[in-house]
């Protein structure tokens, strides 16, 4: 693997925003770049969870997406799942909940999105840190400030 086809990779550490506030931004950023996004959770409860919040999160916009299952998932913009596949040929990949992929080749970019305030959640991260590192990825790590912006501390 060339550096040209390896993926930026990055780390969210989520401080004073939940993961309901932030997935939407950043899926709609993707949007505007012309991306295709895969979101995987741990559970299909947690993806159950997420469908909802991308349907409602603004009263006036929704983000266009569709689970993996669906008969039509190739066609969706943003893909909900569970498992580690790529359905619509996605450019970009969020990880929440501890989900992780052993393979990230094929996207630009992926993410890693945890809650900062559960213990659990940081050590998972370090340890998903590790494995980035060691794969040969470069990653960089993201933390919020009292503000709540986003600043580069790796």
């Amino acid at each position: 693997m060339t550096d040209e086809t390896k993926p930026e990779v990055l780390f969210y550490h989520l401080e004073r925003t939940t993961l309901e506030r932030v997935l939407p931004g950043l899926l709609e950023k993707s949007l505007e770049r012309g991306w295709r996004a895969v979101v995987q959770a741990s559970s299909k409860e947690r993806i159950e969870a997420l469908d909802t919040v991308l349907w409602s999160y603004r009263e006036d916009s929704f983000l266009p997406h569709g689970g993996a299952n669906d008969e039509h998932a190739g066609l969706h913009p943003i893909v909900l799942t569970a498992e580690d596949v790529n359905p619509n040929g996605a450019n970009i990949r969020f990880f929440v909940d501890g989900a992780e992929s052993g393979d990230l080749s094929g996207y630009e970019r992926a993410v890693y999105l945890f809650d900062g305030r559960d213990e659990d959640a940081v050590s998972q991260a370090r340890e998903q840190w590790k494995k980035v590192q060691a794969a040969g990825y470069d990653a960089t790590y993201w933390q919020q400030s009292e503000s709540g912006k986003w600043e580069r501390k790796a």
